[in-house]
């Protein structure tokens, strides 16, 4: 599958919101997530972009009905004035995962912005432990790392994990 990597434009934050509640949706059961009264999933994370140092991608795909783009994915990019940046979330919509369209996506995000990089991840969310593995290896060998750290104001779930690189 063809995909296309872009900065969110001004206009296209509500694409990302949508697709957001797919994340959060799809995260619900590693995180024990429910949605609040009005029916969304918590967004404080999603409601701090854009700002000065952080910043979205839109992957993009021909929609296999229409052959028009299609969003398909959103990553969320924070610490751009900072020495290491972060990926603050990452998601790929289920139909098009497994092809090699969600790695290459976030090669290309990560390659946007040299230099040390954290990715962050649920202890639970398995197929993120395999996924970003495989990323931290082609960014940058064997010299990445990985430790687990609690989660803020939650002693009762497992630590998440922290890939950094150099």
């Amino acid at each position: 599958m063809t995909v296309a990597v872009r900065p969110v434009t001004d206009d296209q934050w509500p694409i990302v919101a949508w697709l957001w509640q797919d994340f959060r949706h799809d995260l619900a059961p590693v995180v024990n997530g429910f949605p609040y009264a009005d029916g969304r999933y918590r967004h404080e994370w999603l409601d701090e972009y854009p700002a000065p140092d952080r910043c979205g991608y839109l992957a993009w795909a021909p929609h296999p009905n229409t052959g028009e783009d299609a969003p398909v994915g959103f990553a969320l990019v924070r610490g751009l004035d900072a020495e290491e940046r972060a990926m603050q979330a990452f998601f790929v919509v289920p139909a098009a995962r497994r092809g090699g369209l969600g790695r290459r996506f976030a090669l290309d995000v990560i390659g946007r912005h040299p230099g040390p990089w954290a990715i962050p991840f649920q202890h639970d969310n398995l197929a993120a432990v395999s996924f970003w593995r495989a990323v931290a290896t082609d960014v940058s060998g064997s010299a990445w790392t990985e430790t687990t750290e609690p989660v803020p104001g939650k002693p009762d779930v497992p630590p998440d994990h922290w890939i950094r690189t150099p």
